[in-house]
């Protein structure tokens, strides 16, 4: 049994061909995760862990058609519908600075450059040009946090504390 932390890439949605190709829709900044040669894991929704190597890859309608050395049939492959695809921790690529994984970001606690204390991230959204974290603040409505340079002045990851500057209109009581 593995003990390594996962981190889903992405969610395998269908069967491609008959050759055991799969269709996956890709939860990952990194197209490189599904270069040939490198390690994944399958977990299943009985929560059972398939360790698969990346035979060939392509993009397609937005999703990647994968296939794994492990398959060559789409009978063998068929079962892993729904699945999602993971990789371990250590497999992770480094950030640039400034970037963040959204399991680092989430359940940070939320303070003002004026040492107020807002709540939590509770929930990323990606809507467009810039992320949007969602506060979830005791006994008062969310506050949505627009992650551009003006707002957010500090993460601390290891602390799970962010630092952000409240502009004027973002908190309404």
């Amino acid at each position: 049994m593995m003990t390594e932390k996962l981190y889903t890439i992405g969610k395998i949605v269908n069967t491609h061909g008959i050759r055991g190709e799969l269709k996956i829709l890709s939860e990952t900044d990194f197209p490189e995760r599904f270069d040939a040669g490198n390690s994944l894991i399958i977990l299943d929704p009985d929560n059972k862990q398939t360790q698969v190597t990346v035979q060939s890859a392509r993009t397609h309608k937005n999703m990647y058609i994968v296939k794994f050395e492990q398959y060559d049939n789409i009978n063998q492959v068929e079962k892993y519908k729904g699945s999602l695809l993971k990789i371990e921790a250590k497999f992770q690529e480094p950030l640039d600075e400034g970037e963040y994984y959204y399991h680092e970001i989430l359940g940070c606690k939320v303070v003002t450059d004026e040492g107020l204390e807002l709540g939590f991230i509770s929930e990323i959204l990606t809507p467009g040009a810039n992320d949007v974290w969602v506060v979830t603040r005791p006994n008062k409505k969310q506050l949505l946090l627009p992650i551009i340079d003006e707002v957010l002045l500090d993460v601390d990851v290891t602390g799970k504390t962010v630092r952000v500057h409240l502009m004027e209109g973002l908190l309404e009581e």
